[in-house]
């Protein structure tokens, strides 16, 4: 049985969303529309590619620790639902 990685899909899954544009200049610009603010650029496609991929790990790792509500992407859910035990009254 293959070893899953949540957060390792996650970033793949966003990838597989991404929209990526040459522009007039020769360069790259690429998002991910599912993930606001995620953009990156490149001066090759490649390099888009790894700069987004870069920007979407950071993005994910400061929402995360500010507890900012992450989009689902494709049924993985990074977002937490933590359940307390009830604290009874001394």
């Amino acid at each position: 049985m293959a070893t899953r990685f949540v957060l390792t899909d996650y970033v793949n899954q966003a990838l597989a969303h991404a929209a990526y544009d040459k522009l007039e200049d020769g360069t790259f610009a690429g998002r991910i529309p599912l993930c606001s603010g995620v953009v990156a650029f490149g001066t090759t496609l490649q390099r888009c590619v790894a700069e987004l991929r870069s920007t979407l790990e950071d993005w994910i790792l400061v929402g995360l620790k500010l507890g900012h509500a992450m989009p689902v992407i494709d049924g993985i859910d990074l977002n937490m639902n933590p359940q307390h035990e009830p604290v009874e009254a001394m």
